[in-house]
C-alpha cells in the first residue's frame, strides 16, 4: 500500500518544465511517483529518461501511446510511418538502444493499492487504449465503457441505453446492486455534470462540486467556458472533416 502519490504526465521530453515540477514540495514528499506516458517524446529525450531513471524504484512507469511511437521509430517498424508528430523522429534517434528497451517494456496500465483509495488503475489516455480520446464533456456512459470496459446503464440518460434497476428517493438517485459502490466515491465526469446543471449525477458528486465551488468560486464559469470551447472544437473539426 503506497501512502501518497505524485502523478506526473505527458512531460514529452521538456527537462526544465519535469525539475521544476520534482522540486515541488508536494512532489518531493510523496512516497511514490507514477508517470502516465508521453514521458520522452520532445526536446530532450535523452536527458528527462535519465533524471527519472534516477530516480529508482521511488518511479512508477506507465506507457502512453507517444512512448510506444517512439520504440516504432527507433527500431524502423511500417507501423511509424503513420506517426504524425514531427518531433517523434528527432527524439527517437537520440535515444540509446538501453533507453529504447526500456520504453519498450513499460506497463500499460498499471494498477497501485494507495491509502484511502484502495486499488486505483493508472494510465494514459483510457486503460483500454493509450491513444484513445475521452474528454471531461464525453457522456457519462461514455466514461463507463472507457473506464470499465462496459457500459454501466446506472449513470446514462434512460435514451442512451436500457436502465439497471435504480432506486428513487426524492432527489436522490442510488444505483441498484451490484454497482451501488460507484456512487458512494465522487467521480470527475458526474461532479462536471452538476457544474453544468445535470442530473446524471449522485450525493458524492453533489457534495464534491459544493466544496469545489466554496474553495473557488469560478470553478462554474470554468466549467461552462471548458464546454463551449470543447463544443467550438468539435465544430471546427466537423467542418475541417467536411472540407
Amino acid at each position: 500500500m503506497v501512502a501518497s502519490v505524485a502523478v506526473l504526465s505527458d512531460i514529452h521530453g521538456v527537462l526544465p518544465a519535469l525539475d521544476a515540477v520534482l522540486a515541488e514540495p508536494a512532489v518531493r514528499a510523496a512516497e511514490r511517483i507514477v508517470l502516465t506516458g508521453d514521458i520522452a517524446a520532445g526536446p530532450q529525450p535523452v536527458q528527462v529518461l535519465d533524471r527519472l531513471l534516477g530516480l529508482g524504484d521511488r518511479v512508477t512507469w506507465v506507457r502512453g501511446n507517444a512512448d510506444r511511437e517512439l520504440v516504432e521509430l527507433a527500431r524502423g517498424r511500417p507501423e511509424a510511418a503513420d506517426i504524425p508528430d514531427p518531433i517523434a523522429p528527432w527524439a527517437a534517434r537520440q535515444l540509446s538502444p538501453d533507453h529504447v528497451d526500456w520504453l519498450a517494456r513499460l506497463p500499460f496500465p498499471v494498477t497501485l493499492a494507495v491509502d484511502g483509495f484502495g486499488d486505483v488503475v493508472f494510465c494514459h489516455a483510457t486503460p483500454r487504449d493509450d491513444d484513445e480520446v475521452v474528454v471531461v464533456d464525453s457522456r457519462l456512459d461514455r466514461w463507463a465503457e472507457v473506464a470499465l470496459g462496459e457500459t454501466l446503464p446506472w449513470h446514462a440518460r434512460p435514451r442512451e441505453c436500457k436502465p439497471l434497476p435504480v432506486q428513487q428517493s426524492g432527489d436522490n438517485r442510488t444505483p441498484g446492486p451490484p454497482l451501488a459502490h460507484y456512487a458512494s466515491v465522487a467521480h470527475v465526469a458526474r461532479v462536471y455534470d452538476y457544474l453544468l446543471g445535470g442530473k446524471d449525477n449522485f450525493a458524492a458528486d453533489r457534495e464534491a462540486a459544493e466544496q469545489a465551488m466554496l474553495i473557488n468560486p469560478a470553478v462554474v464559469p470554468t466549467a461552462r467556458a471548458n464546454r463551449a470551447f470543447l463544443a467550438r472544437a468539435g465544430r471546427a473539426r466537423r467542418a475541417t472533416v467536411r472540407r
